[in-house]
């Protein structure tokens, strides 16, 4: 069977964005068994055509379907209903579409949903698995288990000492003083994060952020009630007048950035304008939350706000999910013994105590050589990455926001005319994943942008493909 262009509940007029209402009445119809299973549903060009709507708009709908477990793709078939969608089958993920944080997380769910072999995710935020160090990660857990001690109660409150006091130490060498009772250990960046909104913001509040910026801090800060304000960056970190004309306007109580290889551009605070955004936070009473996660990738010295300013007015996060794993979930708050003290009992409220078999692990790697071996060849690698991308989007006439100072991210723009979104839908039909500009900005002038990926940017089908869809899209 084959679904009926005709008759979609679909108007732009209608006060459910238009998705929802693609969404609502796919899911109406396999619960009523309208549709069956293996059903195929109108192509997403001819849908799109029929009602008027865009191609994004379809696809999007598409995704939060494949997502909620409604629908399956087959590559260059289309899109079936899923035998295991209708009524009492076996379902094994809820259906995205009945969240209504469902649009905060789409980039995030569209990376974990497809993670078969074959895709190729040019637009995710991690390193390619086979960057990482499973190995030593595999022989530091044998040999933790075969050290002993107990895996059955619970760590202490602020994390495993013997890892905080390390930490102090790595934060030194960034001229960042931070005893270990200054040291927080958290289940990544992400619940770092989360604990400091909830101590320092209440409903309302005005919080500044990077344009662009790392759409997870997005939905975070929505997620606390937290009233966004975008300040444009440039290379050198955010545009100084557009920072004070904020914190004039907004009185912000928090401003979150990346200083060190900013998510997406790649690019690095620079001293002068450190300086000067801490002389401006001071005088508008506003508080840095400072991101570090890539810290390890960067080549050089480089400058943070929390080295300058002696963490009084910056909380100072990091993780090692981007260098070490994903999965182990290892991160880090650095801020005034008060602010630690506030954030450990917010941590046991909400979340108990961090694994403390998991920040052993971590402390092994770190004393033992294998990690600095390891952040070794991947800034070898990491480097190579770059010489060989950076030249071949310039030959399509993609050209980078600003030359990324190291890691593996970079804001691309995209040739006069063409739509990240409209280039993202026709990817994702080729199993290829992208990252439209929309997702890092609050205003709609990144259509024309994608968050590229470099180390998952060296597969010869994306540089094909990119190739192929330029070249029609620009043919006279």
């Amino acid at each position: 069977m084959t679904v009926s262009l005709q008759n979609w509940p679909i108007s732009a007029g209608a006060r459910a964005p238009l998705v929802e209402q693609i969404v609502s009445h796919c899911i109406d119809q396999i619960r009523h068994q309208r549709w069956p299973s293996g059903a195929k549903l109108p192509s997403i060009r001819q849908l799109a055509a029929q009602y008027g709507i865009s191609s994004f708009t379809v696809h999007n709908a598409y995704e939060r379907l494949l997502a909620g477990g409604w629908l399956r793709s087959r590559p260059g078939a289309g899109y079936f209903v899923a035998r295991d969608a209708q009524p009492g089958g076996a379902s094994v993920e809820a259906s995205a579409a009945a969240s209504s944080l469902a649009a905060q997380v789409a980039l995030m769910r569209q990376t974990l949903a497809h993670q078969e072999p074959g895709h190729l995710h040019v637009g995710r935020g991690t390193l390619p698995d086979s960057w990482l160090a499973e190995g030593e990660l595999r022989r530091a857990l044998r040999e933790l288990a075969r050290q002993g001690g107990s895996l059955t109660a619970y760590g202490t409150p602020q994390g495993y000492l013997p890892l905080r006091q390390q930490l102090s130490g790595r934060l030194a060498q960034w001229q960042i003083a931070a005893s270990p009772a200054q040291i927080l250990l958290t289940a990544g960046a992400s619940q770092a994060l989360d604990l400091v909104l909830r101590l320092m913001l209440k409903p309302g509040d005005a919080v500044l952020i990077d344009s662009p910026s790392f759409f997870n801090f997005h939905a975070c800060l929505r997620l606390h009630g937290a009233r966004l304000v975008s300040v444009p960056r440039t290379p050198h970190g955010p545009d100084l007048a557009a920072l004070e004309a904020a914190l004039a306007e907004h009185r912000p109580r928090l401003f979150l950035t990346n200083s060190v290889l900013h998510n997406p551009t790649g690019t690095s605070l620079t001293l002068p304008v450190a300086h000067r955004v801490l002389q401006l936070l001071a005088q508008y009473d506003c508080l840095a939350i400072e991101d570090d996660i890539y810290a390890d990738f960067c080549e050089s010295d480089s400058c943070r706000l929390a080295a300058l300013d002696g963490l009084e007015r910056v909380i100072y996060l990091g993780s090692f999910s981007k260098t070490l794993s994903a999965n182990l979930r290892v991160g880090f708050v650095a801020a005034s013994p008060s602010r630690i003290a506030a954030l450990t009992d917010i941590k046991l409220i909400t979340g108990m105590s961090t694994p403390q078999a998991i920040e052993q692990l971590v402390y092994r790697l770190l004393t033992g050589g294998q990690y600095r071996r390891h952040v070794d060849a991947l800034r070898r690698r990491l480097s190579a990455a770059r010489a060989f991308v950076l030249p071949r989007l310039a030959e399509l006439n993609c050209t980078p926001w600003a030359e990324p100072q190291g890691g593996y991210l970079a804001w691309v723009a995209l040739p006069d005319g063409v739509s990240a979104d409209a280039l993202a839908a026709d990817a994702a039909r080729h199993d290829i994943w992208l990252a439209p500009g929309r997702h890092f900005t609050l205003e709609d002038s990144a259509d024309g942008h994608l968050r590229v990926n470099m180390a998952h940017a060296l597969d010869e089908r994306f540089w094909q493909f990119l190739a192929a869809e330029l070249t029609s899209i620009q043919r006279p």
